[in-house]
């Protein structure tokens, strides 16, 4: 798509302006989780808090519509490898962390309670998702609830999954109100995959039009977010969809001119930073806060959310060099289905 020009889902390399998207994505969760957990342990807030506000009504619809996108290229496939690659794969990532992420807190929520009450609390894990570990754990629903529901036609799906979202449902249990939240924007991605590969080509054909519609887009979605109507009904689901799309655009433009690669690479690499970042992300957190070295908790914040990235990354490379791939790469023993090739980037014009 992104060498000839046409609006047609590319079937084989990835696609550069993806990796951007998901990489601005992965960074805008990282900073998300870095800056409000500064914050929280401080008691107060920095300039990076306008940030997270900002980014907040399009930060996870973005993430969930571009985990759409290519699954109409799939979805197709018969059951065993489907579920190889949309379930068993994010399952076995799921059940790894949560054990290295129980491995670190089980001091501390022992000494809060009991050891008895951490190995319940760690059973519960594999029903209530277990702190930022929640999209794995729900990308498998997504994926298994479109693949059912093939036969139903797709405006019935789309219009109860936009209800959905608009009727707030709250609870209490993460995977009943996630879903509801954002089954909307990933089927979106499913459904109308063809209508965001042409959004993708009108923004690199015309660069100058689409940087002023982000302009537009920046001072609407920031104005409501002031004013607090972000979080009004359909107003939400509204600017979640305009974020997704900006997002998209800023990914292809940058894919145009090749800046910031970084974002690329990160993008490539999103699964590493999202199971990794909370190691770093805590460690940083707790030095810069009790040593105080840095009064500023907006400055904090910012070197958290750079340490989480940068230091996923550093992990990962890490576990390469001493042999502990099984921490981002699943198994030979835990494929139920032949492997798939790695993909090879598709660079834009």
């Amino acid at each position: 798509m992104a060498a000839n020009g046409s609006s047609r889902r590319p079937d084989g390399p990835r696609v550069d302006w993806v990796d951007y998207a998901k990489g601005i994505c992965i960074v805008m969760v990282v900073m998300m989780h870095s800056v409000l957990g500064v914050e929280l342990a401080a008691g107060k807030t920095g300039f990076m808090h306008v940030l997270v506000a900002f980014a907040k009504p399009f930060r996870m619809p973005d993430f969930f519509l571009i985990s759409g996108l290519f699954l109409p290229l799939v979805i197709g496939r018969d059951w065993r490898t489907y579920l190889d690659r949309k379930v068993v794969h994010f399952a076995y990532f799921y059940v790894v962390w949560v054990t290295i992420q129980f491995a670190f807190k089980a001091p501390a929520f022992a000494a809060e309670s009991s050891w008895r009450d951490v190995g319940l609390l760690y059973l519960e894990s594999f029903i209530e998702p277990f702190g930022t570990l929640w999209f794995i754990y729900l990308l498998p629903i997504f994926f298994v609830v479109t693949k059912l529901t093939r036969r139903i036609p797709p405006p019935a799906i789309w219009l109860v999954a936009a209800s959905l979202e608009t009727a707030r449902i709250a609870t209490g249990w993460t995977v009943i109100d996630e879903f509801c939240a954002r089954f909307v924007y990933f089927y979106s991605g499913y459904l109308f995959a063809d209508y965001v590969f042409a959004l993708s080509d009108r923004a690199r054909q015309h660069p100058a039009l689409a940087l002023a519609a982000l302009a537009a887009w920046a001072v609407i979605n920031a104005g409501l977010v002031a004013l607090g109507a972000s979080e009004w009904q359909i107003v939400s689901l509204m600017l979640g969809f305009a974020g997704a799309c900006a997002i998209i655009t800023i990914g292809t433009l940058l894919a145009r001119v090749h800046w910031l690669n970084l974002f690329r690479f990160c993008g490539e690499h999103s699964i590493v930073i999202y199971l990794a970042f909370f190691l770093p992300m805590a460690a940083t957190r707790t030095l810069l806060l009790r040593t105080g070295v840095i009064p500023d908790i907006g400055m904090v914040s910012l070197i958290v959310t750079i340490a989480g990235v940068i230091g996923s990354l550093v992990i990962w490379q890490a576990a390469l060099r001493l042999h502990a791939n099984f921490l981002f790469e699943r198994p030979n023993a835990f494929w139920i289905a032949p492997r798939k090739a790695a993909p090879v980037l598709q660079a834009a014009e």
